[in-house]
């Protein structure tokens, strides 16, 4: 079994928004300083925006004042709102813990498979 859940992901066109979310059952997610990752069409893997124990939230700038990154304790969620997308938005989007870095993007057998958002002009 995957350890997280990513759900959320669509085809949109250009300036559409989507909520991706990511969920756990074996473990808190506000206990870990968690990610969201993305891999793009080139395979290049980047965090896009990270939430800390403490709720402090970090972006990426090429989504910053798009995506908004938040946390539901009583869901034990964590999600992203992505809003204005744009074509180069398209990617498989990954969860995760911020410790593993981009190898994320490549351990789909143990975190998950991810999400995809496709963005069209």
């Amino acid at each position: 079994d995957h350890q997280l859940q990513e759900s959320g992901g669509g085809s949109v066109q250009t300036g559409g928004s989507l909520r991706l979310s990511c969920s756990a059952r074996t473990f808190r997610l506000d206990d870990i300083h968690m990610a969201w990752y993305r891999q793009g069409p080139g395979n290049k893997c980047d965090v896009v925006s990270s939430i800390s124990e403490d709720g402090t939230a970090t972006y990426d700038e090429s989504v910053k004042d798009r995506f908004i990154i938040s946390r539901d304790s009583s869901e034990n969620t964590v999600y992203l709102q992505m809003n204005s997308l744009k074509p180069e938005d398209t990617a498989v989007y990954f969860c995760g813990p911020i410790w593993i870095g981009v190898a994320r993007c490549r351990q789909v057998n143990h975190w998950g498979p991810g999400t995809q958002v496709t963005v069209s002009s």
